[in-house]
């Protein structure tokens, strides 16, 4: 497993290495390891194709202790921050590491010993070289040291010669007093002859070792000078190069504002010495590249001159906004005032707090280790990792921030429509954050209502319409002109390591007073740390929000989160262009806090991406105004599955819904309740329920089949939905589920014949 080496002493500056087996974990056991002694270092690699670039671990002998556990184990440690427990192939190479190991220490102690009692003989005459001059003189006084410990073993050997030497001609002229004669004393003297001139050989190569040092040390401080030189030279050009990088910063910056007066004739008092000074006070301004990601854009503050020549416009543009948000604060008063001769009926309090989430513990890899690569729709869990409401609810809670849909029906312009719309598909993700745990897989037929019609003007309705794959159709319209609708397929893996949920899927927002119609997507949302360490949720991807009335686009970016980025984390940034694509507002803030858009004044070609090699586009804008903001979580929230005040109504049970709907699931109540064993066992018998019922369509397709009903198609689960008809859907072509009337008339009378038993 190592090298044929025999275990004799060997030195410090000497290297002994070969295989040895290294303990890694319980998992994976002993594991073959390439290790490497060198000047009382012990280093190992993975492979000996490592030593030039990667060291998986050093242990210094000089402090470390050294015990043989049995015939082929051996540990070495310490005191706790490493310790490594080996096994070599055999006793006999086990024999030889703890030989050169033992040999190693004893030198390194040494040679500790005697650094820290000649630490001042070679002072560096530089404090500022803390680094790479540091480590080259280290290597100096190494060597130095290593010649030092040759000469002083080889003085020992001197030593122990001479002493021995003069014993063994001792004995000698004890047996030459013995007055032999013959050939016996002829042997004995030949025999001291020998043993002097050993020994004075031995001295000789004693003195050249002592010369050998004396020129080492000389040669060496030498080495020191010339080596500080090259260290002050390198210091004296680093601080020229800051210098020049200074100076042509502050050049480049005079050279745009020049160029910005001479473009600008009509502000040739505003562009002359004021200028210069405000570019100076300005240096926090200036744009920057994050270095992992390079963005596709870079905004800087606009000059003044576009402040005062856009001030008006933008001051009624305030004002604008600031009536809409007024007229939005003061509609529910009139709608309660629409009919004076109605009576008014006060607006139901909804609750604000539910169960408390149990603590119950779970073996999660034993229920995980089987579901490897499956989809996560088809993978039966229990509720201990739900959380008590459906994905129909879940979905219907993408109406939390519904006020900047109202917001953008009373705009004017379609651009700054389309930036609430923006804000609005961002709004969706703020309440996955701390939301951890999974939705109920919604029954087939199974659907959802969320009547705010009375509170906030709109009204929702989800039904699941497909079973495999899982789709559900969701349609909310509102009083205040806009009406949102969307059918969304969810695909899900499970990796091991985390979950990756892709919904599939177009979400479209038309606003009746414009007739502007808009699409979108959804983000990938990633779930990590599904093993080991704490769940946390990331969304990553990118959105293109489409006018397909006048042709406006926003490009939204969501920024993968990663350990090594400086940029701030879950970052969302975008652009709002016109048809020609022209930008008019730059979109910028964080998924889950808040976003904020800027007025572009100004673009142009800027500097060049170092990743791809593409120009940058580099937008002027006015100071950023936000749009949303998160609403803070309820008291006692992280009790509560971290819902909203909005997701806390969400399976509030309310009287008149359809049999169907996910408020009357006996499993998801039983959960919320603190049920958890109930639940579980209610789940099964529904899952269960909804197989046999699936089975029982499939035959019935089976023998009743015909061309017409092929054709009209309810597709996947042979299933016709409720409340909603699948078509052909006009902007995007695609075959979706629309809803086609019927429920809110159907709840007003009471009338629910029609609806499946499902629960």
């Amino acid at each position: 497993m190592s090298e044929a080496k025999t275990p004799t002493p060997t030195p410090p500056g000497d290297t002994y290495k070969g295989w040895v087996f290294k303990w890694t974990n319980y998992i994976k056991g002993y594991q073959r390891r390439w290790f490497v002694l060198s000047n009382g270092l012990l280093s190992y690699y993975r492979t000996q194709a490592e030593m030039g670039h990667t060291c998986r671990g050093t242990i210094n002998l000089a402090t470390a202790t050294i015990t043989v556990d049995d015939a082929c184990n051996f540990v070495i440690s310490n005191g706790g921050t490493q310790t490594y427990h080996l096994k070599a192939s055999c006793e006999v190479e086990r024999q030889r590491w703890i030989t050169a190991l033992e040999l190693a220490k004893a030198k390194a102690v040494r040679m500790q010993a005697e650094s820290d009692d000649s630490g001042d003989d070679f002072p560096s005459s530089s404090p500022r070289i803390t680094q790479g001059g540091g480590s080259q003189n280290s290597e100096v006084q190494s060597a130095l040291r290593t010649l030092s410990n040759k000469v002083e073993d080889l003085s020992t050997c001197n030593d122990l010669i001479s002493k021995h030497g003069s014993a063994l001609q001792r004995s000698l002229a004890e047996l030459d007093g013995l007055r032999l004669t013959g050939e016996a004393g002829d042997k004995i003297r030949q025999v001291t002859e020998r043993a002097t001139l050993f020994r004075i050989t031995s001295n000789a190569m004693i003195n050249s070792c002592r010369d050998f040092l004396t020129l080492a040390q000389t040669h060496s401080k030498r080495w020191q000078k010339a080596l500080q030189a090259e260290r002050d030279q390198r210091v004296r050009l680093e601080e020229t190069l800051e210098q020049l990088a200074k100076q042509h910063n502050h050049l480049e910056r005079a050279f745009r504002g020049a160029a910005q007066a001479n473009a600008s004739p009509d502000n040739k008092g505003a562009a002359g010495p004021g200028k210069g000074e405000a570019s100076d006070e300005d240096d926090d301004n200036e744009f920057f590249d994050a270095m992992e990601e390079a963005p596709e854009f870079i905004t800087v503050p606009a000059d003044p001159q576009f402040h005062k020549r856009s001030s008006s416009s933008i001051s009624g543009l305030n004002s604008e906004l600031c009536a809409d948000d007024q007229s939005l604060n003061e509609e529910p008063l009139a709608m309660n005032q629409e009919s004076p001769s109605q009576e008014l009926v006060p607006l139901k309090k909804r609750r604000t707090r539910i169960p408390d989430k149990p603590n119950y513990s779970l073996n999660l890899w034993s229920i995980m280790k089987n579901c490897i690569g499956k989809e996560l729709s088809k993978i039966p869990m229990p509720v201990n990792f739900n959380e008590p409401i459906s994905m129909l609810q879940r979905l219907s809670e993408d109406l939390e921030y519904h006020e900047l849909l109202d917001k953008a029906a009373k705009c004017q312009n379609s651009l700054e429509q389309m930036c609430y719309v923006a804000a609005f598909a961002v709004s969706a993700y703020s309440t996955t954050v701390y939301r951890t745990g999974k939705p109920f897989n919604p029954l087939l037929g199974e659907t959802y209502e969320l009547d705010r019609k009375r509170e906030s003007g709109y009204r929702s309705l989800c039904e699941q319409v497909s079973h495999h794959p899982p789709a559900a159709a969701h349609h909310a319209i509102s009083d205040r002109g806009w009406t949102l609708r969307q059918e969304i397929t969810v695909a899900s893996k499970f990796r091991g390591k985390y979950l990756s949920i892709m919904p599939l899927g177009t979400i479209h927002a038309v606003f009746e007073k414009s007739n502007n119609h808009y699409t979108w997507k959804k983000v990938t949302t990633t779930v990590h740390n599904i093993i080991v360490g704490k769940l946390w949720i990331d969304q990553s991807g990118e959105i293109d929000v489409v006018n397909h009335t006048t042709g406006d686009r926003c490009h939204l970016k969501f920024a993968p989160y990663s350990y090594f980025s400086r940029d701030v984390a879950r970052k969302v940034t975008g652009v709002v262009m016109d048809k020609d694509g022209k930008a008019h507002y730059v979109l910028s803030g964080t998924w889950d806090e808040k976003m904020e858009f800027s007025k572009v004044m100004q673009s142009s070609r800027g500097g060049e991406n170092g990743t791809e090699g593409k120009q940058k586009t580099v937008y002027q804008t006015l100071k950023a105004r936000e749009l949303w903001r998160r609403n803070p979580l309820p008291d006692g929230a992280e009790t509560m599955y971290y819902f909203t005040a909005l997701a806390l109504t969400l399976n509030e049970p309310e009287d008149g819904v359809a049999p169907t709907d996910s408020r009357r699931r006996p499993d998801q109540r039983l959960m919320e309740e603190g049920r958890w064993d109930e639940a579980n066992a209610e789940k099964q018998r529904l899952e269960e329920k909804q197989r046999s019922a699936r089975r029982e369509r499939e035959r019935e397709a089976a023998s009743q089949r015909t061309s017409s009903q092929s054709e009209e198609g309810a597709p996947h689960d042979n299933y016709l939905a409720l409340w909603f008809e699948r078509c052909e859907d006009p902007i995007t072509g695609e075959e979706i589920h629309i809803y086609k009337g019927g429920y809110w008339e159907a709840k007003e009378r009471g009338s629910w014949e029609n609806c499946p038993n499902i629960f």
